[in-house]
């Protein structure tokens, strides 16, 4: 895949720009990268401002050759493709199913993959955002959130946000050819186990939709959804939701 680069000074979300830019006959590997922006957008309709180069807020433009139940492995790609990033770095990560990448389970990036019809089919918009430096989210996050900035004593080796971008689209190119490729969303599918304590044996609470449910993680189904062993050993198929690992009660130590 080409990627071509697209550099906005401020942007209120990069996968907004991206996803007109897709309906308006963009090429695949197009990508949008804002250094500051001022409405982004997670799941369930999260919003938050990014700081100027705090994080590298990165939305690419996918025209992807997949059977529709195989695009949420788009998603599973990406969180690899940022373990991989990252990784160069000296840090220690874990993806969180469905699509947080952690340090010590402190989210330090986020990603997002949106639908959209076009003239020249369907289009994946996949945004990806990683916090550079603490600034990138507010003060109230700070036990729930870091960046690299946080992982690292000397300030010269924090990357700019142009480096990141230059190795984090290698590894998305890479691991989407590998996608596309015959037996590539299990091979996906294996790299994302192997890089995730999420993928089975976790004690979990799952948020999804109206109910809660409190169970052990047990696999992915082939289209990447979570497989949860219930206490009761029913298996339930999680297609979308929030997950978190179930903490031990101190007063049961």
């Amino acid at each position: 895949m080409q990627v071509t680069i697209k550099t906005f000074d401020s942007l209120g979300s990069t996968n907004t720009e991206a996803l007109e830019m897709a309906r308006g006959g963009a090429d695949e590997g197009v990508c949008v990268i804002a250094r500051r922006q001022t409405a982004g957008r997670g799941r369930h309709g999260r919003k938050w401002v990014s700081e100027r180069d705090a994080g590298l807020a990165f939305s690419i433009i996918l025209r992807p050759a997949l059977p529709p139940e195989s695009l949420p492995l788009i998603t599973l790609m990406a969180g690899v493709a940022v373990h991989e990033t990252l990784t160069e770095f000296g840090l220690v990560l874990d993806i969180k199913w469905v699509n947080d990448v952690l340090i010590d389970e402190k989210k330090i990036s986020g990603i997002l993959a949106e639908t959209t019809m076009t003239d020249k089919g369907l289009a994946v918009i996949l945004g990806i955002g990683i916090n550079i430096r603490s600034s990138n989210f507010p003060p109230e996050l700070a036990d729930r959130a870091t960046s690299i900035e946080d992982s690292f004593d000397d300030p010269e080796r924090v990357p700019t946000p142009e480096r990141l971008t230059a190795i984090l689209t290698g590894h998305l190119s890479r691991l989407y050819e590998k996608l596309l490729a015959p037996g590539g969303p299990e091979t996906i599918l294996g790299d994302w186990r192997e890089r995730s304590s999420y993928f089975a044996g976790k004690r979990v609470t799952v948020r999804a939709f109206d109910q809660t449910l409190i169970g052990t993680t047990d696999g992915l189904e082939p289209s990447g959804a979570l497989r949860l062993r219930k206490d009761d050993g029913e298996i339930v198929i999680i297609q979308a939701g929030d997950v978190e690992q179930l903490r031990a009660d101190p007063g049961s130590l």
